[in-house]
């Protein structure tokens, strides 16, 4: 490899360094998300029993000790389980929004290195056929094979070197940028059955039924 990195001339260092700094964002990320997902519907049945038995503490201890943003949001909501449904739709979707950040954190600079690397690779070329027309000036118009291959096999190998370090990363972008947006369906569908969670129980057990006043009066 550091063979075709000398005879591929300067610009493959930077986009060697590009690839480096792609893996490692892929890792990174692909950690955070392995890390950040969990399984909503069973999380979700746990918090309903929980909740149902106005069990709040133990709620909230459960989505504190959970990972991940979807845990985030139901413990931001349940903290203010005493709010009405309106209030409640809007710390969920603050604490959602508080979480996208974090889920896109490095992303755009996959998205860079995707679109950097075939320019530096498209410039590597122009400058080995600068060279090799340079060689052809130098000799009076005239040059072998060999002067002008030399040339030509530093662009070709910048162009290669370009492509195939943002092609995987292109994919690896596209890869994260589903997991995202999975994240962000689970979070937004999380955030509203909590909403109905707590607010359906209080619809439920809050609600007392006393006799018309006026019927009290004439039994009495």
């Amino acid at each position: 490899m550091i063979d075709y990195i000398q005879k591929g001339g300067l610009l493959m260092w930077p986009i060697l360094v590009c690839s480096i700094i792609s893996i490692a964002v892929f890792a990174e990320r692909l950690l955070y998300f392995h890390r950040a997902t969990i399984h909503v519907a069973e999380f979700l049945q746990g918090l309903s029993n929980l909740i149902t038995r106005r069990n709040f503490a133990e709620a909230l201890h459960e989505s504190a000790g959970t990972p991940g943003p979807v845990a985030r949001v139901i413990h931001a909501a349940i903290i203010r389980h005493d709010s009405p449904r309106s209030e409640l739709r809007e710390i969920v979707q603050e604490a959602g929004q508080l979480e996208v950040p974090k889920l896109e954190r490095y992303l755009g600079v996959l998205a860079t290195i995707a679109f950097l690397t075939p320019l530096l690779g498209l410039l590597g070329t122009v400058a080995g056929m600068i060279e090799a027309f340079g060689t052809i000036a130098a000799n009076g118009g005239f040059a072998t094979v060999t002067e002008l291959s030399s040339g030509v096999y530093k662009s070709l190998l910048s162009t290669a070197a370009g492509l195939v370090v943002a092609t995987p990363t292109f994919v690896a972008y596209s890869y994260l940028s589903s997991r995202v947006n999975t994240i962000m369906h689970e979070m937004e569908r999380a955030g509203i059955e909590v909403v109905h969670l707590l607010t359906d129980r209080e619809r439920s057990g809050d609600i007392i039924t006393f006799r018309p006043r006026e019927a009290a009066v004439k039994r009495e």
